[in-house]
């Protein structure tokens, strides 16, 4: 019952006691937030029940999203405000903090990084220590990719979530990549983030395809599921895939991700994917769809706090 992790998983709903052996079999939890935790600004019914009884019964909780839009500090005060009693800023690991954690640690970058993204993004990497290209407050309405200045220190750019996104980031952005040597990284590949009423926002993935066609590069993509998430973790707290569950609401991000780290995944049904789309996934003749399945499915992490009060 404890099951593996590494994709093609059996797409099975779990709950009580057998969902509890499984939890019981995991040393570490890693968790989405988005659609798994919170939808909003609305914490899901029973989710901070299952994290404190999960911490209660020694597990370690971690937080890993691939929204960019807040530093980790305004992370831990969401969490505290939506009734999370004991979430601290060193469990949660964001696209953005695993972005400057990358360009720190890996790249060792040496000059600077052209960020396209919101304060979440900026305010990571100043915190890293990564230097980062400042606006130009010169620039007016008028000002063009003919005239504008270009730092001739970039040697990164970054692409993450930014609702100012516009046509001179995307130009600047494709000047410095014209450079071969100039490091090209995504915080995130999600094309769109459900919002409330129906609507939807594009997400990170979308004006990084934008960059991508305009420079005819790929980028390195640091968020899920790229591993490099997990290795961030991994470095700082030695997890081991075999001991960790990966619990998400995307298909093509969460449980994808725990697939290419080799966790076993649990897909909730808050959020984005359902049901009938992780099993088109089980279904399909393609081999690489059956990353995309989950090994197994809860409706709710509600379902954690019943199996674990449930002795």
């Amino acid at each position: 019952m404890a099951g593996g992790g590494g994709g093609g998983g059996g797409c099975r709903r779990v709950r009580g006691p057998e969902l509890r052996e499984l939890l019981d079999s995991k040393r570490d939890v890693l968790f989405d937030c988005d659609g798994v935790i919170w939808n909003g600004e609305a914490a899901v019914a029973g989710a901070p029940e299952a994290v404190r009884l999960l911490k209660q019964r020694g597990k370690r909780v971690f937080f890993v999203t691939n929204n960019c839009t807040r530093p980790r500090g305004n992370y831990a005060h969401k969490f505290s405000r939506l009734g999370f009693s004991d979430v601290s800023e060193e469990d949660i690991f964001s696209s953005a903090y695993c972005s400057a954690a990358y360009l720190r640690d890996v790249a060792r970058l040496s000059g600077k990084v052209f960020a396209i993204g919101c304060q979440g993004v900026l305010q990571e990497l100043r915190d890293a220590g990564v230097d980062v290209v400042a606006e130009d407050s010169a620039e007016g309405p008028d000002t063009s990719i003919y005239d504008c200045p270009l730092d001739p220190d970039v040697r990164a750019v970054l692409v993450g979530y930014d609702e100012k996104f516009n046509f001179m980031k995307l130009a600047k952005a494709c000047c410095y990549l014209r450079d071969s040597e100039c490091l090209f990284l995504a915080t995130d590949p999600d094309p769109w983030h459900p919002l409330r009423g129906g609507r939807v926002t594009p997400g990170s993935g979308s004006l990084t395809a934008a960059l991508e066609t305009a420079s005819s590069r790929k980028a390195t993509v640091i968020g899920k599921p790229s591993r490099f998430m997990f290795e961030c973790i991994a470095s700082q707290f030695d997890l081991d895939p075999a001991q960790s569950l990966m619990v998400g609401d995307r298909l093509e991000t969460d449980i994808l991700f725990g697939a290419n780290c080799g966790l076993c995944t649990v897909l909730t049904l808050t959020g984005v994917s359902t049901m009938e789309q992780a099993q088109e996934y089980k279904d399909s003749e393609a081999p690489e769809k059956k990353d995309f399945v989950p090994d197994y499915v809860v409706e709710s992490i509600a379902d954690f706090s019943e199996a674990l009060e449930d002795e």
